[in-house]
């Protein structure tokens, strides 16, 4: 070994020692791996949330959310809507959302929207730098609302990013818009622009919405139940409404010059008393239910109809549906607190009821109730026997009693001093003997198959009509008129006289359309002869049952029989009827009470079909007739006046 101290040790070579590195060069590298992880993770995640989460196509989001379905008279117009238990909601293309209502939404909620890719770079750092606002656009907004997600945290915000930026890339911005403003509250329980406008301003949504309302529309989406002026004060909503109007200028969908001249609707803002979804009369409860009943009944039970957002037109005039609950309503006024009665019109020939009024007393529908008819039944004998070949003018004594089917039924005398009537002037005195010797000779099954030929149903809710409770035997109570039926049926059933023996069945539903106005359902016509599939032996016992029951209105000749139900064993009524028609309307009128009892009016006279039934009958029909053509068939003894103009989109 060398010793290093030894003079004649060579010298040694210098040793290169390694110099230490630079603190600055390993800070680098930490700074550069640590921005490779800030910025690598957060885009490794967004990726890998990109493949895993998923956007519902907005069409699947809308799909499930009920919609509120639309009722509408036979002329088109609104009769009442069928609310969903979250609200009313109906669908709006993007084309039928007003210009003015897309561009102050977009001002107020998300300026950038049509360049933005499902959100707004600075809004989301600011929101991240400030903690409070400015980080949901429109397309996050949809996000939050079609997934349920709201909770304020992180995670939810990092998963809305991604969906907005998935959704913006698989669906069109238009088409975004449409599922947002479709799904959004506007307060008031409504959902979308067309429940929000009816809502707050009483009107149909289309293309003359002003930019006033445009604007305060606008601005309830932010908090609905703050910026309701009803809930706030309209000083609050007025601000609110100032605010919006300031966006519509900045951002130039809106002159300076014009917005000055535009004011605060605070006038044509009505309160929610006035505009409450769902709000519906007992009148219109019962309508309603009866159409959602028959809808089910054609395959549209209430779901179906609200996944499609469809509107059903009904066949009901609204005019005849007002004077039909009018004429109820006054022609009460003032009678004994236990009165009710229920009013139904038939179209003859087409089975369209064109009013129903069912009471406004409770959810009990007394026009869908059936009630024992007394005399009003006995046009259904008849035809029964003219079926047969019965001559209506042959003159016969009518027996002091009758044993029938087990039950002997005594009469008075109602034929006059010589002691004969014919089966026409029988009718017109109310006078059942006649009437239930008849029944006694075609038997009772014959005369329930005259009136299941003119139209009385079969069953009503499952259990059969014109038979004993056991539902198989007919008892002799169908000679007066002890079975029950409803008011509908007999509208229904005395529209086969009125349309020349041709029977259709009555109905509330005449179409059913879809999203788009498509026509998805469409009723078909069920007209045919009544007798026996003949329509000339139709026309004649038809034909000769109007001539029995003519009568007269103010202006025309008409058909029309009244009757009662007898109380128990006493000589008062539990219930009277008046039913007739022209050859235009059907109309059946009864009064009665919840509960069978004596029926006595205010004057403490005996209620009888030719009081207060006829003369609501009588006050309805010269109403619904004014302006209308008089016509009446050939066969008919009075002559018919001459022909004034039709009144258009009334029936003639």
């Amino acid at each position: 070994m060398e010793n290093p101290d030894d003079a004649t040790a060579p010298e040694s070579e210098p040793t290169d020692t390694p110099a230490p590195k630079p603190k600055k060069r390993r800070w680098r590298r930490i700074v550069a791996w640590s921005l490779g992880l800030l910025i690598g993770i957060p885009v490794v995640a967004f990726g890998v949330a990109y493949v895993l989460l998923d956007v519902r196509s907005p069409q699947d989001v809308l799909a499930d959310l009920d919609k509120t379905v639309i009722l509408q008279n036979a002329d088109g117009s609104e009769l009442l809507k069928v609310i969903p238990t979250g609200g009313d909601r109906q669908f709006v293309p993007y084309d039928a959302v007003p210009a003015k209502l897309r561009d102050a939404i977009i001002a107020t909620e998300d300026p950038t929207y049509w360049e933005n890719e499902g959100f707004d770079p600075t809004g989301v750092g600011r929101a991240l730098v400030t903690g409070v606002g400015g980080g949901s656009g429109i397309t996050q907004q949809y996000i939050k609302k079609s997934t349920g997600n709201d909770d304020a945290t992180l995670l939810r915000k990092f998963s809305e990013l991604v969906l907005a930026t998935k959704i913006t890339q698989q669906q069109t911005k238009k088409e975004i818009f449409e599922s947002y403003v479709n799904i959004i509250s506007f307060g008031r329980g409504t959902y979308g622009p067309a429940s929000a406008m009816n809502a707050y301003f009483g009107r149909k949504l289309d293309d003359s919405m002003t930019w006033s309302e445009a604007a305060f529309l606008a601005g309830m989406i932010q908090s609905p139940s703050v910026h309701d002026p009803y809930a706030s004060s309209h000083e609050h909503a007025r601000k609110r409404w100032a605010y919006v109007m300031n966006k519509l200028v900045t951002r130039g969908y809106v002159s300076q010059a014009e917005a000055v001249t535009l004011t605060y609707p605070g006038d044509a803002i009505q309160a929610p008393s006035e505009t409450r979804a769902g709000r519906v009369t007992y009148e219109q409860y019962h309508l309603k239910q009866q159409v959602l009943a028959e809808l089910e009944e054609v395959g549209y039970p209430l779901d179906r109809l609200r996944g499609g957002a469809m509107k059903v037109e009904t066949t009901i005039d609204p005019r005849a549906q007002a004077d039909a609950e009018k004429v109820v309503k006054e022609r009460l006024q003032g009678q004994p607190e236990h009165f009710r009665a229920s009013l139904v019109a038939v179209e003859p020939g087409t089975g369209a009821i064109r009013a129903y009024n069912g009471g406004g007393w409770s959810v009990h529908d007394y026009a869908g109730t059936p009630y024992g008819t007394g005399s009003v039944f006995t046009p259904f004998t008849l035809a029964a026997g003219l079926e047969r070949g019965v001559n209506v003018d042959e003159p016969l004594k009518p027996p002091g009693k009758v044993d029938f089917l087990g039950e002997t039924f005594t009469f008075q005398d109602q034929c006059g001093e010589a002691g004969k009537c014919t089966l026409r002037q029988a009718i017109g005195r109310d006078a059942q003997g006649p009437f239930v010797e008849l029944a006694k000779k075609l038997g009772a099954e014959t005369v329930r198959d005259g009136a299941r030929a003119a139209g009385i149903p079969e069953a009503v809710d499952g259990a059969v009509t014109l038979r004993e409770k056991d539902g198989f035997l007919i008892g002799p109570g169908i000679a007066v008129g002890r079975y029950p039926l409803r008011p509908s049926d007999m509208a229904g059933a005395y529209a086969t006289f009125a349309a020349d023996g041709m029977r259709a069945t009555p109905h509330l539903v005449s179409k059913i359309r879809g999203e788009n106005g498509e026509v998805v359902w469409e009723r078909p016509s069920d007209k045919a002869p009544a007798f026996k599939g003949d329509e000339a032996l139709s026309r004649r016992i038809a034909g000769t049952i109007s001539q029995v029951l003519t009568t007269g209105l103010k202006d025309r000749p008409a058909a029309l029989k009244t009757g009662a139900f007898q109380y128990n064993e006493t000589d008062d009524n539990a219930g009277a009827w008046a039913v007739g028609y022209t050859p235009q309307l059907s109309t059946a009128v009864w009064v009665g009470s919840d509960e069978p009892r004596r029926m006595r009016d205010a004057a403490g006279q005996k209620l009888t079909g030719k009081t207060l039934p006829a003369e609501m009958w009588q006050r309805f029909m010269n109403g619904f007739h004014q302006g209308l053509p008089s016509r009446w068939p050939v066969l008919a003894g009075p002559a018919a006046p001459t022909e004034t103009a039709a009144v258009p989109g009334r029936p003639r």
